[in-house]
């Protein structure tokens, strides 16, 4: 799990600057009356956003919680596992830009949906692959493209794929995390490689 030294790197210095971090993502405009919303889960937080928020379309990336009993939980709730939330982010996009199967393939690519309850060293229930849909259209696109994805994948796809009841934004040093601390060494050992090598299979720019 991320260890709480890694968590409280520089929150006091950042915690002004993550909002206006977590803007949108490239300089294109956008009818902020056409945009649509996803909310993904696949592992730790941080590291969803960073890859997302690479992406021509997208408009902005939140970390947050969603799937859970208990409303407005801390991170520290969900750290134990009991409210049975999952770290998710919710995607601002521009449809007209990219799509919203668009955004489940880079989901396929950016975590492993084959392990269950766990990412890399990251364990628990709060680390699941989950895809929770706004809508019916949001459900059956879901479906199918978890579909697909099996046919890829050697082991069996445990994504589940649920209603989206509420998304909780996260506390504020968790926003733009890799963008106010690179360097970190969560950030530097796990997030960075990730994005490197998604770059290298062309799945994000």
């Amino acid at each position: 799990m991320k260890t709480i030294s890694v968590l409280l790197l520089g929150v006091a210095a950042l915690l002004s600057q993550a909002h206006a971090e977590n803007t949108p993502m490239n300089n294109t405009k956008t009818d902020s009356s056409k945009v649509e919303q996803a909310v993904f889960g696949g592992g730790c937080f941080w590291c969803m956003e960073a890859v997302f928020e690479k992406l021509d379309g997208v408009v902005s990336v939140e970390s947050g919680y969603a799937g859970g009993a208990v409303a407005d939980p801390s991170y520290e709730q969900v750290c134990t596992g009991r409210t049975g939330h999952a770290e998710v982010i919710r995607i601002t996009f521009d449809p007209a830009r990219i799509s919203y199967e668009k955004l489940l393939s880079v989901f396929w690519h950016a975590h492993d949906p084959t392990t269950l309850n766990r990412q890399g060293a990251d364990s628990g229930t709060q680390y699941r692959s989950t895809i929770l849909y706004a809508n019916e259209g949001q459900k059956e696109t879901a479906t199918r493209s978890k579909a697909a994805a099996a046919k890829i994948f050697q082991d069996p796809v445990v994504t589940e794929i649920v209603p989206l009841k509420a998304f909780y934004k996260a506390e504020d040093y968790h926003q733009a995390y890799y963008k106010l601390n690179g360097h970190a060494p969560y950030c530097q050992i796990v997030i960075a490689p990730k994005l490197r090598k998604l770059e290298q299979e062309k799945i994000i720019p």
